[in-house]
């Protein structure tokens, strides 16, 4: 299977001018590098009527093109629930019946983060799984035998992050991301994951779930975010930062996308221009603040 990069939404509303970027990087690390580029829509929990077609004409609008047809993680659940069969075929999951309070309220391990969870349910008896069945459905985590993995990234260098017993599962029958991310990239042959900086502290569970179903690691880019002027990541409640609305204020997307462009250190232009005077080592590292564009820019 070819080589491939990706880009990969939840369909829950518009995408903003940060997930532009996001998007934009990714295309140009892919064909950069001679990579097909994917688009998948992560579309198990959080899907919004409407919003994917939406998605996928603001990123045509800014120039991105992708290879095949576009995947929905909907349409994936008999791959994710075999690689679930297969974890727990090797004695590498448990039922978990904690309530998201219980686990935020439990004695963390020491050097944990808030919220990663203290294997409450590891460890149940007969009795005791049996009673808590009778009480609720139960989430599936992996039962992880490491406390922290390493992974290199490209923008990032060395990063080792906390592995907990996290959900595969969740007790709604939802496939959790961790696993439906690790699963689609390797069904996709993508080996090059571009994505926001934010993910990071995520990627050492994925890589470690990876190595335990026999799956490559890919090549991880994690890439500044845009903030606003307080330093908060975007979010739509900051005014102008859509396709659509910043359209109503006479802003076009091609010049939206000359800015993003510009504020990684590339021409403005085509997405092929910007290609060839791609260097990763010269993006910048640190967020980008959304200087906002509410009027239509000079020339």
């Amino acid at each position: 299977m070819t080589s491939a990069g990706r880009f990969a939404p939840s369909p829950s509303g518009e995408l903003h001018v940060g997930n532009l970027r996001t998007a934009i990087l990714a295309w140009l690390f892919a064909r950069s590098t001679g990579r097909r580029f994917l688009l998948r829509v992560e579309d198990l929990d959080r899907a919004r009527a409407g919003a994917e077609a939406v998605q996928l004409r603001d990123l045509a609008a800014v120039g991105i093109t992708w290879d095949g047809e576009v995947v929905r993680q909907t349409s994936r659940g008999p791959i994710y629930a075999e690689a679930i069969n297969r974890l727990q075929a090797a004695g590498l999951t448990y039922e978990c019946f904690c309530t998201r309070r219980e686990i935020q309220e439990a004695p963390s391990a020491p050097h944990a983060p808030q919220g990663a969870y203290p294997g409450t349910c590891r460890n149940l008896d007969r009795a005791e799984l049996d009673y808590k069945r009778s009480t609720r459905p139960a989430a599936i985590r992996l039962r992880a035998d490491v406390d922290d993995y390493t992974v290199q990234d490209v923008m990032h260098g060395t990063f080792t992050g906390v592995v907990d017993d996290f959900v595969l599962r969740r007790n709604d029958g939802v496939t959790a991301y961790n696993l439906a991310v690790v699963v689609d990239d390797a069904a996709q042959g993508i080996d090059q994951v571009v994505r926001g900086d934010d993910l990071l502290p995520s990627t050492p569970r994925q890589a470690y779930l990876a190595s335990l179903l026999n799956i490559p690691v890919p090549e991880y880019v994690h890439v500044p975010l845009v903030v606003n002027r307080d330093g908060v990541r975007l979010a739509k409640r900051d005014g102008a930062v859509t396709l659509a609305d910043l359209g109503q204020a006479g802003v076009t997307a091609r010049e939206v996308r000359n800015l993003l462009l510009e504020s990684l250190g590339l021409p403005a232009g085509t997405l092929d221009q910007a290609l060839h005077a791609l260097d990763p080592a010269q993006l910048p590292r640190e967020p980008w603040v959304w200087p906002g564009m509410e009027r239509p820019p000079a020339g």
